[in-house]
């Protein structure tokens, strides 16, 4: 690689990584880094041409930010919102926990269906986790469940909000990288159900090798009051459906899902007795303060991409890395390190708007699939929600519980270790992530 292209490349990371220091917003260090590209590179560098700095950032957050695609963004954030102030915590507690009780776990599997079935209507990690937790949680302590696994198995199955669709992550990387959202909606789904697998086989495991630690299981119930108690869930059955089913079928596009599923979550809250003018109104500046975050980092991560697209650089990485002839397998371990290492200092989102414009010609020179890729980030930020000091469920439930939140980290350690499975058994078979789109869209 050339020498000054690799000076340059270093410069602007030193850059970046100074502002972010300083404590500067995300959005406003990108947009500062992308000036020092198109600014200050020229005058150090000969090699680099200039470039009317003014022009390229009106072009490129213009054509960011105007994207129909990207209006579902705020939409998915405002029906995570409204039903995070709902009853649907206790709903679920009460739907779920009769059809539970004979598994080894017993209602420690709440906590993984339950996130699961959330994560379907949220997009949010942060907000599966808290939603869930903060009624399974004082539940199951108060029953005498282990309180290391109870919150350990929260925490990792929290995550689930970020992979299972809608996501908002993955909303984020089809924006960026240009690749469909209905699609990478698809191909979340099997993963998705193998990590619900993965976290609900190990706490049986976990149960059988330690019965003294599971309480006794409650008192049998007849198969109509389980169906009874689970009479609380079809209205969220039905808002899954209705907005998943919609875009697997054809039917709507991820925008227009969206706005059916906001409609529906305010239809919901208002059967429920939740729905007032303070709710409302809270449930709406929420989804703004986030999507306007959301949406700054965006921005800025358009302009820095367009100045590195000037300067070269993620090109002249992406030759260089192929003339190395690095194994595809070891690329991926390298950047699964990479953002293990970013997830203890910056969120998911910051996450992939400042490494895809550099790993995505890396992957595609490496013949990974986009898609899949896709699935794999999303993966690993979902890890990085669980890696202290920053991971955003550890915060959460730091909340919930009071613990230090490195005993939070350490009681989720399994779950990280789980979710290292799930990406080497996506890398080694993409398969997984890969197939049912394929097969949806060959149809």
């Amino acid at each position: 690689m050339n020498i000054e292209l690799t000076e340059a490349g270093l410069l602007l990371l030193g850059v970046l990584f100074a502002f972010l220091g300083l404590g500067v917003w995300i959005g406003i260090a990108l947009m500062l880094t992308g000036f020092c590209g198109i600014v200050v590179l020229p005058m150090l560098f000969p090699a680099f041409n200039e470039f009317p700095v003014e022009k390229v950032l009106g072009t490129s957050v213009w054509q960011a930010m105007a994207s129909w695609t990207l209006a579902a963004l705020p939409l998915f954030i405002w029906m995570g919102e409204i039903l995070f102030r709902t009853r649907l915590s206790e709903d679920m507690f009460r739907g779920l926990a009769p059809w539970v009780q004979r598994l080894p776990g017993r209602l420690m599997h709440v906590n993984v269906i339950g996130c699961g079935i959330f994560a379907a209507v949220s997009g949010s990690s942060a907000a599966t986790c808290a939603t869930i937790g903060k009624m399974s949680l004082p539940a199951l302590l108060s029953r005498g469940y282990h309180r290391k696994m109870a919150i350990g198995s929260l925490a990792g199955s929290g995550t689930l909000g970020l992979l299972i669709p809608p996501s908002i992550v993955m909303i984020v990387y089809g924006v960026a990288a240009e690749v469909s959202i209905v699609r990478l909606f698809i191909a979340g789904v099997i993963p998705g159900l193998m990590l619900i697998m993965l976290f609900s086989g190990y706490i049986a495991l976990w149960s059988v090798l330690n019965p003294s630690l599971t309480p006794e299981r409650d008192p049998p119930t007849s198969w109509r009051a389980k169906l009874e108690a689970s009479s609380s869930l079809i209205p969220i059955i039905l808002l899954i459906l209705g907005v998943i089913g919609s875009i697997y079928g054809g039917i709507a596009t991820a925008t227009e899902a969206a706005v059916m599923g906001v409609a529906g979550a305010l239809i919901l809250s208002a059967w429920g007795g939740t729905l007032t003018r303070e709710s409302f109104v809270a449930s709406l500046m929420g989804a703004v303060r986030l999507s306007c975050m959301i949406n700054f980092i965006l921005a800025g991560a358009a302009f820095l991409t367009q100045a590195m697209a000037y300067s070269r650089i993620p090109v002249a990485m992406a030759q260089w890395v192929g003339e190395q002839g690095f194994h595809p397998y070891v690329i991926i371990a390298a950047l699964t390190a990479l953002y293990i290492l970013l997830g203890c200092f910056i969120d998911g989102v910051s996450m992939i708007v400042l490494t895809v414009s550099v790993a995505l010609p890396i992957i595609q020179a490496a013949g990974f699939d986009l898609l899949w890729f896709g699935i794999f980030i999303v993966l690993v930020v979902e890890m990085a929600q669980i890696t202290p000091p920053v991971g955003f469920n550890l915060f959460v439930l730091q909340g919930l519980t009071g613990e230090n939140i490195f005993r939070v980290a350490a009681a989720t350690a399994p779950f990280f270790l789980l979710m290292c499975i799930a990406v080497a058994l996506v890398t080694v078979f993409p398969g997984i992530a890969t197939w049912l789109p394929s097969t949806m869209f060959s149809s």
